[in-house]
């Protein structure tokens, strides 16, 4: 009996190393340490904001109509690079979803990514999600970029990037509400 007293702490890295191997439980535990640890992402001082290069993008929307990103010159612009596999990307989606319910008709959402619509609009069906998704058709604007997965931008009017977050995030936060809400008193002025 005291030799088992004494391999517990053993037993439990064996079962905790042996869960992190297994891949049905593995991508659920990664979504909860993401839900958990994903905070809201800060807003990029105004002197050190980028600006996208141009609105010369294509996109392709789930059921297959074409999108010019030109068509949201002078608007608000949330863009988010992400994937059904993604672990991180999974778990900001609920909190992208609460985001969207409230500010969809205000601002410009574009959930992008490269796999096929099927396997979208099928994860978006199973969670319930009403996110407009996109397949990239051409290069984005620099300095977008959608290497890293999740990667978000939200655009001001005049195409500066407000706010640029890699990783999961809690983007249903006050904060980010504030921003976006301080944004969409901004003047129009087309670039």
């Amino acid at each position: 009996m005291k030799l088992f007293k004494n391999q517990w702490s053993n037993i439990i890295i064996a079962v905790v190393i042996l869960v992190l191997i297994i891949p049905g439980t593995r991508k659920p535990l990664q979504i909860f340490a993401n839900k958990i640890f994903s905070f809201s992402p800060s807003v990029t001082s105004k002197e050190d904001r980028e600006s996208i290069a141009g609105y010369d993008w294509a996109l392709e929307k789930n059921n297959r109509d074409r999108l010019d990103f030109s068509e949201y010159n002078g608007e608000v612009i949330l863009v988010n690079f992400w994937a059904t596999w993604c672990p991180p990307c999974i778990a900001e989606m609920p909190s992208f979803q609460e985001l969207y319910n409230d500010y969809g008709d205000k601002i410009n959402f574009l959930f992008v990514s490269s796999e096929d619509h099927q396997t979208v609009r099928g994860y978006l069906n199973r969670k319930n999600f009403t996110l407009p998704a996109y397949r990239p058709l051409s290069e984005a604007p620099q300095p977008l970029n959608g290497n890293t997965l999740p990667t978000t931008y939200l655009i001001d009017q005049q195409g500066n990037i407000v706010i640029q977050k890699v990783g999961a995030a809690d983007w249903n936060s006050e904060s980010v509400r504030n921003t976006i809400d301080k944004l969409l008193q901004q003047p129009v002025t087309l670039r």
